[in-house]
C-alpha cells in the first residue's frame, strides 16, 4: 500500500460525516493530532438530524448494518460501541409488502427467514432461500478483504485467488440472473436484489457481486441505533472529541494554502488558518475538487446513482402493518429502473422505503405520535431536470394519495408535521447531479476504477467518502475513513488492531 510521505504529524479533517470520524478515529488511535473542520452546526454530514416541532428525524441513512465497524472505529481510540450506543437488532430486519396483497417478513436468522419463505412461497423456495443465503455468505467471504477492505493502487491487486473465487462463485455475471438460479418466485428476487439500487444500479444491469449489500442487510443484520442513526455520528464525535480531537463545528474549509506540493493549511470560513502536515477531504467530489483546485482526468465521464425524494412525516397515528423497516414494492418493477435510470421520469408504479422510527424508540416523536421517513427513488438532476421546485410539493401529494391506496388509510389528514426533500434540495447541499447517493458503481467507478483516494499532484492529501474508496453506505463509508487514515500513518489492519488492544489494556 501507497502511504503518503514526509511528517503527517497533524492531521485536518475536512468534514465531521462518517468517513471524517471513522479517519478521524484511526488517526487518533495511531497518535496524530486531529482538527475537524465541518460547516454543519452538529457532526454527521449526511447523516444530520431534523427537529420537527418535537419530530426528531434522521435526515439521511436509516438502516444500520455491520455495527462491527462503527465498533471498529471506537476501539481505535480504546472505547467501543457498547460504551456510546444503546443498538436495537431489528426483527424482522424489513417487511416486504407486494401489490397482491402478500406480505414477507425478512429475517435475518437462518431458521426463521426459511420458515417465513416456506409459509410464503412454499419448500421449494424455501429450500432455493438457504441455496442463495451460503451463496452470499461465501460472496461476502470472497470481497471483504481484498476488494472492500483495501487501499487499490493498481488495478493488477485484483489478481489474486478471491478474484477467481469470486468469478466462481458468478460475482462478474447479472445480480437478476443469479438470484434467479436460486428462487423462482419473483417477490422473492426482488426481496434479494432491491439492494442494488443503493449502489445506483437496477438489478438487471448491477455485477452480482453487489449481491454483498443482500448479505449485510439479509444475514449480517440489520440495527437502530437509539436516539435515531444520528446517534452514530454523535457517538464517534464525542469519542474523537474525548481521545483529544479538536472538532470545529459551523466551520466551512474555503481554502488550502499549498506551497511545494503540499497542503500547508487549511483556511476557513470564520478566519482561520489551521497549519496541518496532512489533509483528507470528505466533501463530495466535485467540492473536494474545487478545493484542490483540480479534477483528475478520466477516460470515461463520471456517471452518478438515481436520487430519492424523501418525506418526513409526524402523524396523529400509525399503522399496525408497518415494521420498522416496510418496503412497499408496487406491481411494476423493471419498467420503473427504465424510467428513473434511462428516461429521467419519477416512477409512475413507485417501489417506496417507509421507514417508522418510533416502532423502535418511541421518544423520536411526542407521547402519542409517530415519525414516518418515506423514501421514493427518483432520477438524478442531470439524467432528470425536472422543475422540482414546482413539481415537488404535486409528487408529495401524490406519494401520500398512493401510500394511503397501499393501506395507510387517512395519512393525509393524520399529518401535524412534515418536510419534503428533492433532488434540489440535494443539490443544494453540495451533492453533485442532486444525489446523496454518489457515484453510480458500474463496472468502471468500482475497486481500482472508482476516483482513487490519493490525488495526483498533491503529495499529503487523501479523500474519504461515498465517492472514493470503496462506495456507497454507511459501512463502506465508514471503510473509507479508515483506508484514508492508513494512507496517512502507513499502518496495515493488522498493526492498527495490536495498538487499539494496548491502548485498551492501558485503558484498564
Amino acid at each position: 500500500m501507497r502511504a503518503l510521505r514526509g511528517p503527517t504529524d497533524h492531521v485536518v479533517v475536512v468534514g465531521a460525516g462518517l468517513s471524517g470520524l471513522s479517519a478521524a478515529l484511526h488517526l487518533l488511535g495511531a497518535g496524530r493530532r486531529v482538527t475537524l473542520v465541518e460547516q454543519g452546526t452538529v457532526p454527521g454530514g449526511r447523516a444530520g438530524r431534523l427537529d420537527l416541532h418535537g419530530y426528531r428525524a434522521d435526515t439521511g441513512p436509516t438502516v444500520l448494518t455491520m455495527p462491527h465497524l462503527v465498533d471498529e472505529a471506537l476501539a481505535a481510540v480504546g472505547d467501543s460501541l457498547a460504551g456510546r450506543l444503546d443498538l436495537v437488532p431489528l426483527r424482522p430486519a424489513y417487511r416486504a409488502c407486494f401489490a397482491d396483497g402478500s406480505r414477507l417478513d425478512v429475517h435475518t436468522g437462518a431458521q426463521a427467514m426459511e420458515d417465513e419463505v416456506r409459509r410464503f412461497a412454499g419448500p421449494a423456495e424455501a429450500a432455493g432461500y438457504l441455496r442463495l443465503r451460503a451463496w452470499l455468505e461465501d460472496l461476502y467471504r470472497a470481497q471483504m478483504r481484498r476488494f472492500i477492505d483495501t487501499n487499490f493502487d493498481s488495478p493488477w491487486q485484483l489478481v489474486n485467488a478471491d478474484l477467481a473465487r469470486l468469478a466462481a462463485l458468478g460475482g462478474f455475471g447479472r445480480l437478476d440472473r443469479q438470484v434467479a438460479r436460486h428462487l423462482g418466485d419473483e417477490r422473492l428476487r426482488r426481496v434479494f436484489t432491491f439492494q442494488s439500487l443503493y449502489a445506483g444500479v437496477p438489478p438487471a444491469r448491477a455485477l452480482a457481486a453487489y449481491a454483498v449489500i443482500a448479505y449485510m442487510d439479509t444475514v449480517a443484520g440489520v440495527y437502530f441505533p437509539r436516539g435515531g442513526m444520528h446517534a452514530v455520528p454523535a457517538a464517534l464525535a464525542a469519542a474523537a472529541r474525548d481521545a483529544g480531537a479538536d472538532l470545529l463545528l459551523g466551520t466551512r474549509a474555503t481554502r488550502l494554502e499549498r506551497s511545494a506540493g503540499r497542503v500547508v493549511a487549511v483556511h476557513t470560513s470564520d478566519g482561520r488558518r489551521i497549519p496541518c502536515d496532512a489533509c483528507i477531504l470528505t466533501p463530495d467530489l466535485p467540492a473536494a475538487y474545487r478545493l484542490l483546485g483540480r479534477t483528475p482526468r478520466r477516460i470515461l465521464p463520471l456517471r452518478h446513482s438515481p436520487s430519492a425524494v424523501v418525506l418526513h412525516l409526524g402523524t396523529r397515528r400509525t399503522w399496525d402493518h408497518l415494521a420498522h423497516h416496510t418496503i412497499s414494492f408496487g406491481r411494476a418493477w423493471e419498467r420503473t429502473f427504465t424510467e428513473v435510470v434511462r428516461d429521467g421520469r419519477v416512477m409512475s408504479d413507485p417501489s417506496l422505503l417507509v421507514t417508522r422510527p418510533t416502532t423502535t424508540d418511541p421518544a423520536l416523536a411526542p407521547p402519542g405520535r409517530h415519525l414516518h421517513y418515506v423514501l421514493a427513488p427518483c432520477p438524478n438532476t442531470r439524467t432528470g431536470p425536472v422543475a422540482w421546485e414546482r413539481f415537488g410539493p404535486r409528487y408529495r401529494d401524490r406519494l401520500v394519495a398512493e401510500l394511503e391506496r397501499r393501506g395507510l388509510h387517512g395519512l393525509g389528514d393524520a399529518i401535524e408535521a412534515e418536510h419534503l426533500v428533492t433532488p434540489a434540495d440535494w443539490a443544494a447541499q453540495g451533492h453533485a447531479a442532486g444525489t446523496p447517493f454518489s457515484l453510480a458503481h458500474t463496472f468502471a467507478q468500482t475497486g481500482p476504477f472508482r476516483p482513487r483516494n490519493l490525488v495526483r499532484g498533491v503529495d499529503n492529501v487523501v479523500l474519504a467518502g461515498c465517492g472514493t474508496t470503496p462506495g456507497v453506505g454507511v459501512p463502506t463509508v465508514l471503510i473509507s475513513g479508515k483506508l484514508a487514515a492508513a494512507r496517512i500513518t502507513g499502518l496495515p489492519q493488522s498493526g492498527t488492531i495490536r495498538r487499539n488492544t494496548r491502548l485498551r489494556a492501558a485503558a484498564s
